[in-house]
């Protein structure tokens, strides 16, 4: 039976039909108001076509469509999939995409964010928001077991919920759900859990999709997943081994079902094999058949792959980017007229064009893309190393500078964006020293280094990343990711206003003034806006792209 509609449901549907807002926006909205998608797609159907005013997203790459699947899934078989492993201990405090993958099939999540950005119920049957956004009551599925036998049980929910937010830990959660304080957390029944926001917010369920929130065993979990690989997932961990291989053996009682009305999953085996950071060794890799699926595949890989006959190339429209960043609390960058003269120093279209072979859009120096729903358009800054030059004479250095950048060795088009950007800074009086390091090493000092270039994932709302990476908690420190140490009353403030406020023409105007500070004096570079694949043989069927590059595989399969 369809639960109680939202007050907020109503005025989406309006929006949708003057043309506001896009379908697709409308589904996320209303779905993350707790409405089921069939609920959802039907009240869209209601209103007539019509062309939204959100700017339009990144253009699709080429791809080679998957080959059409037979009459039904076929059960067995080992996936085999080129992957990095990692060092691990508590999920929560992930900043990699790739050691989220490899745990995802055994650990899940209450939501689940799909490749269209669409938001719903995954180890929660349901949820409902309060008319003022401060409330949300979670509602568990019943009859889920943890793969040692245990149910799992609203008390697990509010176990890692209060280790996301407690500051030893140090999970970027900490930052995204600062609108949440642990003791706000109640358990109202052993299925169900309420949560008590200090401030309106419309994207906690996309919030507990972000890849460190795993759900932990509360009586099993001390803090070591590896140690105690207790989850509800589909398959469980048989072996770890940094820097070599994942093993993954499928489970036999696993709570969810396909589309065949079979439980899932499909494959019997699931195999993550690390072979380093040269793209030639995983491209010969998938060419030679020793893997099935390449992980968070590059540039490189798409251009050597995409016309393979053998493979299928998914092409997918992302926020994510690589981050110019500097750290504000560190001489010379304390200085806006610094910061801001290293951002003239980018031409963002030769550098789209050159690092990552124009597969995507320029940046303008702020952290929200043409994709997300409450984008507001300027345009791109010009490179103009005369007027940087002026701004480091003005802030003492018409000498010029010298400053260590650190870069990410394993990503070609990081290092391709340093070396353009060392060149293309030296008229204005930049000397930029390169220190490239493998990721492993850059993902140990990211948050400390003065100057770097981060690679950051896609989120699905412009609101998310603000949130992770540039606000300081009520005390005036910088949350987990915050690794520039950037904090501005303003923009925090108005970021809070953004991330209660539904209606996105209301949202796109508070937007236009966050991408306004944030370019004006703020603390990032924002050279591109990436397109990414997902690379797989044709045997590998139901195989889907997702834009934050999640390994979704519960459903896939391997034809025969």
């Amino acid at each position: 039976m369809e639960r109680k509609q939202h007050k907020w449901i109503p005025e989406l549907q309006e929006q949708l039909r003057q043309g506001k807002m896009s379908r697709r926006e409308f589904l996320r909205y209303a779905t993350l108001l707790g409405m089921s998608l069939t609920a959802a797609e039907a009240l869209a159907a209601c209103a007539p076509k019509a062309t939204p005013t959100s700017p339009p997203a990144t253009p699709t790459a080429t791809s080679v469509p998957p080959t059409p699947t037979p009459a039904g899934p076929q059960r067995g078989g080992t996936l085999r999939i080129r992957g990095n492993v990692g060092r691990i201990d508590h999920p929560a405090r992930y900043s990699w995409v790739a050691n989220s993958n490899t745990t995802r099939h055994v650990a899940e999540y209450l939501t689940l964010t799909d490749e269209n950005n669409i938001t719903r119920p995954y180890l929660l049957e349901r949820w409902e928001a309060s008319d003022d956004l401060k409330t949300w009551t979670l509602y568990l599925r019943k009859g889920i077991k943890w793969n040692n036998g245990d149910d799992f049980v609203a008390d697990d929910v509010v176990f890692t919920m209060k280790d996301w937010l407690d500051p030893d830990v140090g999970s970027s959660i900490l930052g995204l759900m600062s609108y949440l304080q642990p003791t706000n957390i109640e358990k109202v029944d052993d299925y169900t859990v309420r949560l008590h926001l200090d401030s309106p917010q419309i994207a906690v369920p996309e919030h507990l999709f972000h890849y460190p929130a795993q759900i932990m065993n509360h009586r099993t979990f001390e803090g070591d997943f590896i140690k105690a690989p207790v989850g509800t997932g589909p398959f469980t961990l048989e072996e770890y081994s940094e820097g070599e291989r994942v093993v993954l053996k499928r489970r036999a009682d696993y709570w969810q079902m396909g589309a065949d009305g079979q439980p899932l999953p499909y494959l019997d085996e699931i195999i993550y094999v690390d072979l380093g950071g040269e793209a030639s060794a995983h491209i010969a890799a998938i060419q030679t058949g020793e893997v099935d699926v390449i992980s968070e595949p590059d540039t490189e890989h798409f251009l050597a792959l995409k016309d393979d006959p053998n493979l299928q190339v998914v092409g997918t429209p992302t926020a994510m980017t690589r981050v110019l960043r500097m750290r504000v609390d560190k001489e010379p960058w304390t200085d806006n007229r610094v910061r801001m003269a290293l951002k003239l120093c980018q031409d963002h279209e030769k550098i789209l064009k050159l690092a990552h072979f124009g597969e995507g859009l320029p940046g303008a120096d702020f952290h929200v893309a043409p994709i997300h729903p409450e984008y507001c358009e300027r345009a791109v800054p010009k490179y103009d190393p005369e007027r940087a030059k002026a701004l480091l004479a003005e802030a003492g250095y018409s000498e010029g500078l010298t400053v260590e950048c650190a870069v990410c060795s394993d990503w070609a088009d990081v290092v391709a964006y340093a070396e353009i950007l060392k060149e293309d800074a030296a008229p204005a009086g930049f000397n930029i020293v390169l220190n490239t390091m493998p990721t492993s090493a850059y993902w140990d000092i990211w948050t400390e280094c003065d100057l770097g270039i981060t690679p950051w994932t896609h989120r699905p709302l412009g609101t998310m990343v603000l949130t992770l990476a540039y606000i300081c908690d009520d005390e005036g420190k910088p949350v987990p990711w915050n690794e520039t140490r950037w904090c501005d009353e303003e923009f925090t403030n108005l970021l809070k206003e953004a991330e209660g406020t539904l209606d996105v023409e209301e949202r796109r105007k508070i937007m236009c003034k966050l991408e306004e500070i944030q370019y004006e004096r703020g603390s990032v570079g924002i050279p591109y806006w990436r397109n990414v694949w997902s690379i797989a043989h044709k045997k590998v069927q139901d195989f889907k792209g997702h834009p934050t590059q999640y390994d979704l595989f519960n459903e896939v399969w391997l034809k025969a």
